[in-house]
């Protein structure tokens, strides 16, 4: 699988983690920043994610700021994209299968990297449930401006 990675400042040493976890598990990661702790924008690096996204260069995308809410509300300003912000396994499991998100969002600064690799490792492996979440997932395109 393919995965877009992206993270500000605040998300920077849990993103080096999950891409380390992603490698492990011969996931292909495409990194678009940041590339230190050093104070940037955090919708500059959901814009970046985006966009690897729109352009079909992968299959899913991971955005991490300090709570995950920054980075689910600026990937989440684009039509296609279901970012989900998570930080249950509960949450986890049905961003997938009843929103079939295909952005998960963390925040670094609420949960540890254990839980957060606990996360990704379940975000990736559940299946969207389709049937009447489908008609749902479907209404989203008809009410974006």
């Amino acid at each position: 699988m393919k995965i877009v990675i992206g993270a500000d400042h605040g998300g920077f040493d849990l993103k080096g983690a999950v891409k380390t976890f992603l490698a492990g598990e011969h996931h292909q990661v495409i990194d678009v920043g940041c590339s230190s702790a050093v104070s940037v924008d955090y919708p500059d690096f959901a814009e970046k994610a985006v966009q690897v996204f729109n352009e079909k260069s992968c299959d899913f995308g991971i955005l991490i700021c300090g709570t995950g809410i920054g980075m689910s509300i600026a990937a989440n300003r684009h039509r296609e994209i279901r970012a989900a912000n998570c930080h249950t396994k509960q949450l986890t499991v049905l961003s997938r299968e009843h929103n079939n998100a295909n952005f998960l969002c963390l925040g670094a600064r609420v949960i540890d990297e254990t839980l957060a690799l606990e996360l990704v490792d379940i975000w990736l492996k559940t299946e969207f449930a389709g049937g009447r979440h489908q008609r749902r997932i479907e209404k989203f395109s008809s009410f974006a401006g």
